[in-house]
């Protein structure tokens, strides 16, 4: 039985058990149901603020975390890494002593994946991975409450593929959360884009489920019950372009593919999309698409999170 999860860290989802995810996506789904009731504040966080770093571009999770933080009475701070005496060469670590007394919980959304680590090193309140290189698991968690949403409670029955660069930090997290939770995620990639070496290392230690690389897309999407892309190139990899769209071609989702899948298959995406490009219109804004619902998720997700992990 989970009693209290306050003070945790999230950083990979890996800092939490089976059962902790589950209360997690309990309480979401709770809170959810509350929201769209006509709860618009439900002050479980009241006078707690939070620090939103950002250093790279964001719409969702800006936006999601910032109306969350406020529907549960907090106050969420924004600030632009540009802005803050990182950029002048402070440190990692005395950011995070500094922050960590005057906030309740941090938020980054980061390149490095070791920033992150830094951060929660050094601070005395939670840390929150909004985003980094090698992992996204405010995006997972979202991703996972819609897969219920759509499917039922429990996804070991699920068949669940990921289509495009098996290194992607979005499937690095829904790998690590589905794993967690006893489920399979076949990834459909090309030789040279499987997950991380590290990603790898924490799935095998924390993770009770399994997952596999098919190269066929065709194949590995035969009676899925849920199929999810993104995008081909992210930040920070435009140099790599050509190459990416060259050897992901393939494993473009189009309404050809999708039909391989089951009938009543959902299509997911974390956004934004490349439209044209990993995924076509006719998938995206078809009867199989349910990323609109995927993207409001990211709210009550985080709201969940935040209700369980600041003091």
């Amino acid at each position: 039985m989970v009693t209290s999860l306050k003070g945790r860290h999230c950083l990979t989802l890996t800092e939490f058990t089976k059962e902790e995810l589950l209360f997690i996506l309990d309480t979401a789904f709770s809170l959810k149901q509350r929201y769209l009731a006509g709860e618009k504040i439900i002050p479980l966080l009241p006078g707690r603020h939070l620090a939103m770093i950002f250093e790279k571009p964001s719409t969702r999770t800006r936006i999601s975390f910032e109306t969350a933080m406020r529907e549960l009475g907090g106050n969420p701070l924004y600030l632009s890494a540009s802005e803050l005496q990182l950029a002048r060469g402070e440190t990692i670590e005395d950011t995070a002593r500094v922050l960590s007394r005057y906030v309740d919980g941090i938020t980054a959304r980061v390149y490095e994946h070791w920033k992150l680590e830094k951060l929660a090193q050094y601070s005395r309140v939670p840390v929150i991975n909004a985003l980094s290189d090698l992992h996204h698991p405010c995006q997972a968690l979202a991703d996972v409450m819609t897969i219920m949403e759509k499917k039922g409670r429990d996804i070991t029955k699920l068949k669940i593929v990921f289509v495009g660069d098996g290194g992607d930090n979005v499937l690095h997290s829904l790998m690590l959360a589905v794993g967690i939770l006893g489920g399979k995620v076949t990834i459909a990639s090309p030789p040279g884009y499987e997950p991380h070496p590290s990603v790898v290392k924490l799935f095998e230690e924390y993770a009770s489920g399994s997952y596999e690389i098919e190269r066929d897309p065709y194949k590995a999407v035969e009676n899925a019950d849920v199929v999810y892309t993104d995008v081909w190139v992210s930040m920070g990899q435009e140099k790599e372009r050509e190459k990416r769209v060259k050897d992901l071609t393939p494993y473009r989702v189009t309404v050809d593919l999708m039909k391989h899948a089951k009938k009543d298959a959902i299509f997911m995406h974390c956004l934004p999309a490349k439209r044209g490009e990993e995924v076509v219109d006719e998938v995206i804004d078809g009867r199989w698409s349910v990323v609109w619902d995927q993207a409001e998720n990211r709210k009550h997700a985080q709201k969940g999170l935040l209700a369980l992990i600041i003091p």
